[in-house]
């Protein structure tokens, strides 16, 4: 028998899934993360569930990893010193930014600080045209003088050459490179044009230079946890996640470490679209909390949404601008500091407030016990009994309700003049409203009814928020998967190796024949094939999938135009005229049209199991007897007594009316009065929410 194994490094939990590639039969397990190693967590992990289990390392032909450690370097400022050669008299373009304020009326803005310090920005003479003609010769003696400047003096580890236009002709950024490659071998260095071959220089040399930032970081994570992994015995294959969805080897990973951003919540969306597509749900809400962040990603006719930008380290939450941009292909969602660990407190107006700060894995959540001593979501769950102490994570951790009541009464509570369990349940509901807040924003923002689709609700955290979440966006339909609590873990197994790209290049449609066309995607294709090659997949699995970013002339921002199999250039016009409409609803008339970037998506086959995926094998035998706690309703009904249901011993058919408690290992579903779920053929439980129920 083989196996295939997911691994999901998170802020406060390591989630895993282990599948059999012939039955489809699924173990799961969770442990709390190791933030300091996090190689330690998915090593120790590994091991607990292969004991367990019984099954060998050796039996293991592939691990799937997704992770945060990219996100959370950026955030907490722990990538490598880098430097940055930068095109003459434009040094300070990471400070000048966009020129756009992202609140206009606060005189007291802060904007995240570029990676790169502008003492490690070096000028060098050289001029590449935006056609691509080189107007000013290379300086190759100022580019070794400013190499041996940066790394003597300053200590550089990692070096980003950012020069104009050069996505249109990168012959000074690859003798550059070059370059500093003969004087010094061990320097990580990072081009734009190979990075990000995109016309507007701020976004290009912001991303490139953040990709820079973490590449010694991530190679020497992979090198760690490719070391332990050998020296458990495994010889499979360890891929890694993407932003945008798809699997890369560890050699490309290490070469563009900045698209791992963001990788493990891309995974939850992609199996929710996996899920959708088995239960004939198209359209779609996935609903991923855990214990630092929620993410909520739209999935429109069997597709997550795609985009090619995303912001980090925002120094304001949901500003849009406060952060640093990135150009990378990413899944659409939307992040809230709302989780698990999220920290609850009293702000300058008296008004309770939860996230985006995080408790995180250490000390984590009060009732953890290991130190923390900051109410949480957590700690309120608990408090208001939506969590059993002694059945957490499977009963393997025990939490400290006292501990956690203690800490919400000394800072919370008494601090508002309240009771603990008023002020819990005001923690519990403030979650709830942020998230749907969230949700409706940017669901409006690209025109999605959410009203007319069904969420899928997942993470440790997301089922015991997911129904009254629903009720306030008005979702009819809430489905929790098997296996709710890791499913970020599963949806790792269940993507190909793939690879997206862009570049630019302007030209009028007027102007495009056929050949013209082949020859704007020809590069980015032969870029795609050649590092899935490198990946292993033969050329005849690869499917290729072609965008253009088009706009009419004379405008500053672009559309994007999926190109059918079928297409032909002669329909293009039409095609654009038709997207164009879908989003702003009118088209010009009689205006030029031109195309501005091209996209590329390339994947390999889906994994094999992913078919035979069988996450229910039916009810099984009750493990402990079902009981019985005390539960908090509303601020009307305080405390009653609600049934403790064990989710393994549901079968097909079977229901639970509430209110209740359905427990498994590694999530808890909070069913209010009023609410019902039924158990489909998968093993899903599904709540039919009607206008007259109520909520927990």
């Amino acid at each position: 028998m083989t196996y295939r194994l997911g691994v999901d490094i998170g802020g406060t939990f390591t989630d895993f899934a282990l599948v059999d590639d012939d039955t489809g039969a699924l173990s799961i397990h969770k442990q709390l993360t190791t933030p300091r190693a996090p190689s330690e967590s998915v090593l120790t992990g590994l091991a607990a569930l292969l004991e367990r289990t019984g099954v060998g390392v050796t039996d293991i032909t592939a691990i799937a990893h997704g992770t945060t450690l990219v996100t959370n370097a950026v955030v907490e400022r722990r990538g490598a010193v880098t430097g940055m050669l930068v095109t003459k008299g434009y040094r300070d373009s990471l400070d000048i930014a966009m020129e756009r304020r992202f609140d206009l009326f606060d005189l007291r803005l802060e904007f995240a600080d570029p990676v790169v310090p502008r003492a490690l920005r070096v000028e060098i003479e050289e001029r590449v045209m935006y056609d691509g003609a080189a107007s000013t010769p290379l300086d190759e003696t100022e580019v070794d003088a400013a190499t041996i400047k940066l790394v003597e003096e300053h200590g550089i580890e990692a070096l980003a050459i950012c020069f104009l236009h050069s996505y249109a002709n990168s012959d000074h950024e690859e003798r550059a490179r070059e370059i500093v490659a003969a004087r010094y071998p061990e320097l990580r260095v990072t081009t734009s044009s190979e990075v990000l071959p995109f016309m507007r220089e701020y976004e290009r040399w912001s991303t490139t230079t953040v990709n820079a930032y973490v590449r010694p970081l991530t190679d020497r994570y992979l090198r760690d946890l490719e070391t332990g992994l050998t020296t458990m015995g495994f010889t499979g294959r360890l891929l890694v996640m993407t932003a945008s969805g798809g699997m890369v080897t560890p050699a490309i990973a290490r070469r563009f470490p900045v698209r791992l951003i963001e990788s493990g919540p891309a995974a939850g969306a992609l199996m929710a679209a996996f899920l959708g597509e088995r239960l004939g749900e198209p359209n779609l809400l996935s609903f991923d909390m855990g214990g630092t962040t929620a993410k909520g990603a739209l999935i429109r006719d069997g597709r997550p949404l795609r985009r090619y930008e995303f912001e980090v380290a925002r120094e304001y939450e949901f500003k849009q601008g406060s952060g640093l941009p990135l150009r990378i292909p990413v899944i659409d969602m939307i992040e809230i500091g709302a989780g698990g660990g999220s920290i609850a407190a009293v702000d300058d107006r008296n008004l309770l407030a939860v996230g985006p700060r995080s408790a995180g894995a250490d000390p984590g959540p009060a009732c953890y016990g290991q130190g923390g001593d900051q109410a949480t979501l957590t700690d309120a769950n608990l408090a208001l009994g939506y969590l059993v102490p002694d059945a957490f994570l499977g009963g393997r951790m025990v939490l400290d309700q006292p501990a956690a009541e203690r800490v919400i009464g000394a800072t919370i509570a008494k601090t508002l003049g309240v009771e603990v369990t008023r002020a819990a349940w005001g923690i519990h509901e403030v979650i709830n409203e942020d998230v749907a807040r969230a949700f409706r924003v940017h669901a409006s923002e690209i025109g999605f009814d959410y009203r007319r689709c069904a969420m899928i609700a997942f993470g440790g955290s997301g089922p015991a928020h997911a129904i009254r979440v629903a009720r306030k966006l008005r979702i009819p339909k809430v489905i929790f998967p098997v296996g709710a609590g890791v499913m970020s873990a599963i949806g790792l197994l269940t993507t190909p190796i793939s690879y997206a790209t862009l570049r630019s290049g302007r030209i009028l449609l007027d102007g495009l024949d056929e050949p013209g066309l082949e020859a704007g995607f020809e590069p980015v294709e032969r870029q795609a094939l050649e590092l899935l090659g490198e990946a292993g997949v033969p050329e005849e699995a690869i499917a290729m999938e072609r965008r253009l970013d088009m706009r009419f002339h004379g405008q500053g921002h672009e559309v994007e135009v999926a190109l059918p199999e079928d297409f032909q250039l002669a329909g293009l016009s039409n095609l654009f005229h038709r997207t164009y409409a879908q989003v702003f609803a009118a088209t010009p008339l009689n205006t030029a049209i031109e195309i501005v970037n091209w996209k590329i998506e390339a994947s390999g086959p889906r994994p094999d199991f992913a078919d035979s995926y069988r996450p229910f094998s039916g009810p099984r035998a009750s493990r402990a007897a079902v009981r019985s706690v005390q539960a908090y309703r509303d601020d009307k009904a305080g405390f009653s007594a609600w049934p403790v249901i064990d989710r393994y011993t549901l079968g097909q058919g079977g229901s639970v009316d509430g209110p209740a408690l359905i427990q498994e290992d590694e999530a808890t579903t909070v069913l209010g009065p009023g609410e019902r779920v039924e158990v489909d053929a998968l093993g899903n439980l599904v709540a039919i929410l009607t206008p007259t129920g109520d909520s927990p």
